[in-house]
């Protein structure tokens, strides 16, 4: 069978000046799957991408166009949205900005794949999803840590039963943010401001909704505490700004899983907390057979046989190698970047015409774990997590 390239698909890419938009789908995504030749179909043939870059710095689009050989890019969003050749929209951009963007883009037929969270509230991101069904288009929302190779084992070893009856999950994410008085920040300055979209619960919830589904189950409460540990910052003009956004919250939240078993995770996430473990996030899983713990790529994991009985006694030194007695699963796979792999699925998707897994109704219950995270904090009680029906 050829393996000469029958289509082409032209991704217009709205937010590639920005970090995740230019490192992660970008650089690590799409100009790989340009450079390999595009991607192979099931009868043998392949796809190729023709990226155009979208933003609002033209100078600064036109030099990453140079840089990375990319013939096309442009300032004005809605003329490529709106542009026959156009077959993907892709953002990448400012929350506040999004829900306004990928409306357009399937309004015109544009399949769509987006940055998470896919609006500011859940009743916009309802409507994202009600009108996925009505247009037929594909749309795909990254859910990039199912991908990533320590959830990947940790999947695994759920699906082969390795920790017997599942009790618990313990999540930590984050790392110290300059305040970007003395040092640069390391985020945009526009994630501390609440009227810009910006906030942990808000940026991070609907991650936490996706990896809770894809590894364990629904969610079905959630009992949280938001706050806001660095009151002042310094924005990326050098300028004194008062943070109106969350930089941390405290989860917690109970799950069904397939088999009716209910489980305890509790996520911590923080921009405000220096790094002492592994990775920058890492979740442990704890069962009646064995418990695992993963990062982004390592995981490890300790059967009940092999389980020591340690010994509380604060007036010894620990003497038991903890950290020794766990065992790392092995990939038995080659993994790629995670964000490449579930491009390459998505466009699988497109030329099918079918439905991607990962689609605008996952992205709803996101943006409405994190909506009522936000409400749980500020009434100081547990919710539960309704249903979501289109």
């Amino acid at each position: 069978m050829s393996t000469t390239p029958t289509r082409t698909l032209r991704i217009a890419m709205n937010g590639v000046t920005g970090r995740m938009g230019y490192r992660q789908h970008l650089v690590r995504s799409i100009l790989p799957i340009r450079d390999q030749g595009g991607v192979e179909l099931p009868d043998g043939s392949r796809v190729q991408v023709e990226p155009v870059l979208v933003g609002r710095n033209e100078s600064k689009l036109a030099e990453l166009a140079a840089q990375h050989g990319v013939t096309e890019y442009t300032t004005d969003l809605d003329g490529i949205v709106a542009d026959p050749a156009t077959d993907i929209v892709f953002d990448a951009s400012m929350t506040s900005l999004r829900a306004k963007t990928l409306t357009k883009a399937m309004q015109a037929g544009k399949h769509v794949y987006t940055e998470k969270p896919t609006a500011e509230t859940l009743v916009e991101a309802v409507e994202l999803a009600r009108l996925r069904e009505e247009t037929g288009v594909t749309a795909g929302v990254v859910h990039d840590k199912l991908y990533l190779p320590g959830l990947v084992k940790l999947r695994r070893l759920v699906d082969e039963g390795f920790f017997g009856r599942i009790l618990s999950l313990r999540g930590e994410f984050g790392y110290w943010v300059f305040e970007g008085e003395h040092q640069a920040a390391q985020r945009p300055s526009w994630n501390y401001r609440k009227e810009d979209g910006g906030g942990m619960t808000t940026d991070m919830f609907c991650h936490w909704n996706y990896v809770l589904e894809g590894i364990l189950g629904a969610v079905k409460t959630v009992n949280a505490q938001t706050t806001t540990h660095i009151p002042t910052r310094w924005d990326e003009q050098g300028k004194e700004y008062a943070a109106t956004a969350d930089d941390a919250a405290y989860g917690i939240f109970e799950i069904e899983t397939p088999g009716g078993d209910p489980v305890v995770a509790q996520i911590n996430s923080s921009w405000a907390v220096r790094v002492y473990r592994d990775e920058l996030v890492e979740f442990q899983i704890d069962g009646t057979h064995g418990s695992a713990v993963a990062g982004l790529r390592k995981c490890v994991a300790q059967q009940r046989a092999h389980t020591p009985k340690p010994v509380w006694n604060p007036d010894l030194p620990v003497t038991e190698p903890f950290r020794d007695q766990w065992l790392e699963v092995p990939a038995n796979a080659d993994l790629d970047n995670g964000f490449k792999l579930q491009w390459e699925e998505f466009l699988h998707d497109v030329v099918a015409g079918r439905p991607h897994r990962f689609d605008l109704l996952s992205a709803a219950r996101g943006v409405q774990l994190a909506e009522l995270g936000l409400r749980s904090s500020a009434e100081g009680r547990r919710l539960d997590v309704p249903e979501i029906t289109l």
